[in-house]
């Protein structure tokens, strides 16, 4: 007995002794890094150098000497060359020296790796901020997709998975954001299997509003979803949140009471019934119960992952066994003239074997890089998650949408590659890369003057128009945003990324999903919150996206002081106020002086499509007609959505309902 108390007890220091380890190794290498090409670089001795020096110097101290939350918003020097810096600790660290240890060497870590003057890097324990402009108190969601997600083993079960994972960052999210006592902080585990916890842990930065705090998080879990929902772990990390899951205790639970929370599965909140069958008495009959359960539960799994492997399986050696194919929405391959299949060789040779250099992008399906074909053309190959079905499935989308789609305002599908376990996607390059990049960034915005964002607005409109109503096909796009719209050399607007598009037949209005996928800010409040969607949902999409190239701003990290939550809410009030023109960008309205009347139209159409009732809003050809007439007459728009806190949905069956939609759109037709 004494021997097995003493192994016992040294099982324990060695379990605790490995935590330790692990906790403390939070400082080897980075998780991710942000340094931008497109912002100025300084160079060493100047003004700014030193500042940035400075500041870097002295920010491990200042964040220790700050206060026992591990976080600190600091500056150094004056005028122009004025460095602004923030440095945080996870909420978990409790250790001023291993606080100050990973502030450090993340400093010193960063001024290696950048010379831009807009830098960011982040640790396991710490992330580390300077800019050349003021920051603080600014929400503004930039999530980033670190590659170590791509390492992380997938789950057998990923329906089942994500339902609980869901359950978890949710609930923490909103632990973090409104509970005081957790400093925007909080972890919790919950029970998968028999045998299995998920371990999950959310952060904001403690300058921002419990408001912004929940909405970045609410982002990121968005994208958590998109690319790690199957997998054993993932992390999203951004300027100012970040979230993350394993399968092991990753966090300090010593630090503070880590919550075991229950997953529901009813309306009374119960957890599965194996958890009550364990709490009897252990009678043989209810082992065997048990036991048979488990048994079933396996051959089941695995039926379900052989039947996956097979599928996929079919479909990569059908379609790499084919030169001019596409596939049929029931699955079925036909002949197709309208996309070229190419060699792993090819592509390997265009992007210099996927090299970094040539990377433009990463999302939740895979990353995109530049490339050139041998005939000279400059493409952009987006390479799917190797061994993922998601990919798979995001693969037969496109090719069943866009390779049948043609139009001046859609990024053109050329053709895919299906070697190995490679599954890749070549479109034609867009030199100016993607619209976020423009309206959200300080340089590159003043490049857009009024004439060209009405162009933009226009090229959209006219993209959605064609998908919703003049192609062969009725797409709804589902995941409309900046990023997804792409600009050429001459800032033409094209609709990229059609992985979660949904085809319509030909008399189908609304379609309901269980699945919400797309992109927190952007989406419409029926689709957000009861899954339904329509053309109404991208009409909603455009309307956002509106009003942020007018603004200059983002919706989803609005901040105006007391004056609205979001940028819908922001403009609704402005418009009623009269003060429209108080929307558009001071740099915007410079160059349009002589088109005040355009602009204000624009604002207007915007509000008009982002209404809460989605029988409220225009359809595309409406939007066209508004658009493109002076002399008629708008109507006045409703409250916009989620600038209130609940949703009144109308219900599209009543002749009510039906009435008051046809009687405010019906005077207007396409010319």
């Amino acid at each position: 007995m004494e021997k097995d108390k003493i192994s016992s007890a040294m099982i324990m220091i060695i379990i605790l002794m490995l935590k330790s380890i692990h906790f403390v190794s939070g400082t080897d290498n980075p998780i991710d890094t942000y340094c931008p090409d497109n912002f100025p670089l300084y160079t060493s001795n100047t003004s700014f150098d030193k500042n940035l020096k400075l500041l870097m110097e002295t920010l491990s101290s200042n964040i220790v000497a700050s206060n026992t939350s591990f976080f600190n918003n600091t500056s150094s020097g004056e005028g122009l060359d004025k460095v602004y810096g923030q440095a945080l600790c996870r909420g978990d660290v409790t250790n001023s020296t291993v606080c100050k240890e990973c502030i450090e060497k993340a400093s010193k870590d960063l001024m290696n790796r950048c010379k831009s003057e807009d830098a960011m890097i982040w640790y396991e324990l710490c992330q580390v901020r300077y800019s050349f402009q003021m920051f603080f108190t600014n929400a503004v969601y930039t999530g980033k997709y670190p590659k170590q997600n791509d390492l992380e083993k997938h789950v057998s079960d990923p329906i089942s998975f994500q339902q609980v994972l869901n359950y978890l960052m949710n609930n923490i999210s909103n632990e973090a954001a409104f509970s005081p006592s957790k400093n925007m902080f909080a972890t919790a585990e919950i029970e998968f299997s028999v045998k299995k916890r998920i371990y999950g842990l959310v952060e904001c930065t403690k300058d921002i509003s419990e408001t912004e705090c929940r909405s970045c998080l609410s982002s990121a879990i968005t994208e958590l979803n998109q690319c790690c929902s199957d997998r054993e772990g993932g992390i999203i990390v951004s300027r100012n949140c970040n979230v993350r899951f394993d399968l092991f205790e990753f966090f300090n639970a010593s630090s503070s009471s880590v919550s075991l929370l229950i997953f529901p599965t009813s309306k009374e909140g119960k957890w599965k019934p194996w958890m009550f069958i364990l709490t009897i008495s252990g009678s043989v009959l209810t082992l065997a119960a048990i036991i048979g359960l488990c048994s079933t539960c396996l051959m089941r799994k695995k039926d379900r992952e052989r039947d996956g492997e097979r599928s996929e399986r079919t479909l990569l050696q059908e379609l790499s066994g084919h030169k001019n194919v596409a596939i049929t929405q029931e699955g079925q391959l036909v002949s197709s003239d309208e996309m070229r299949f190419m060699t792993l060789a090819t592509i390997k040779t265009a992007t210099s074997d996927f090299s970094d250099i040539n990377k433009l992008g990463q999302g939740g399906f895979g990353v995109v890089y530049k490339g050139v074909l041998p005939d000279g053309n400059e493409i952009a190959v987006k390479r799917l998650s190797r061994k993922s079905w998601q990919g798979i499935e995001e693969l037969k989308n496109e090719v069943i949408l866009i390779a049948k789609l043609q139009h001046k305002n859609l990024v053109r599908l050329l053709g895919c590659v299906l070697e190995e376990d490679e599954k890749i996607l070549i479109y034609e390059l867009m030199s100016n890369r993607s619209l976020d990049q423009f309206i959200f960034d300080p340089n590159k915005r003043p490049k857009l003057d009024w004439n060209t964002c009405y162009g933009i607005i226009g090229g959209i409109a006219r993209g959605l128009l064609y998908l919703h109503e003049e192609s062969r096909l009725k797409i709804i796009h589902r995941d409309l945003k900046p990023n997804n719209v792409l600009l050429d050399h001459e800032l033409v607007a094209k609709i990229s990324d059609f992985g979660m598009a949904r085809m319509f037949s030909e008399n189908q209005n609304t379609a309901n999903t269980k699945r919400v996928v797309g992109t927190h800010g952007y989406m419409a409040p029926e689709y957000a919150m009861e899954g339904l969607f329509s053309v109404k949902s991208d009409v909603f999409s455009f309307g956002v996206i509106m009003l942020e190239i007018i603004s200059g701003k983002r919706n989803s990290g609005f901040y105006i002081t007391e004056l609205a939550p979001t940028l819908l809410a922001y403009a609704w009030r402005m418009w009623n106020e009269g003060k429209g023109l108080e929307v558009v960008d001071p740099i915007l309205l410079e160059s349009c002086l002589d088109s005040e009347f355009e602009v204000l139209r624009c604002i207007h159409v915007g509000l008009l499509c982002v209404q809460e009732d989605p029988q409220h809003r225009p359809t595309m050809s409406n939007v066209m007609v508004l658009l493109g007439s002076e002399s008629m007459v708008l109507p006045q728009p409703r409250q916009p959505a989620f600038s209130v806190g609940k949703m009144i949905r109308g219900d599209p069956s009543t002749s009510t309902n039906r009435s008051a939609n046809e009687s405010i759109w019906s005077s207007i037709s396409p010319r």
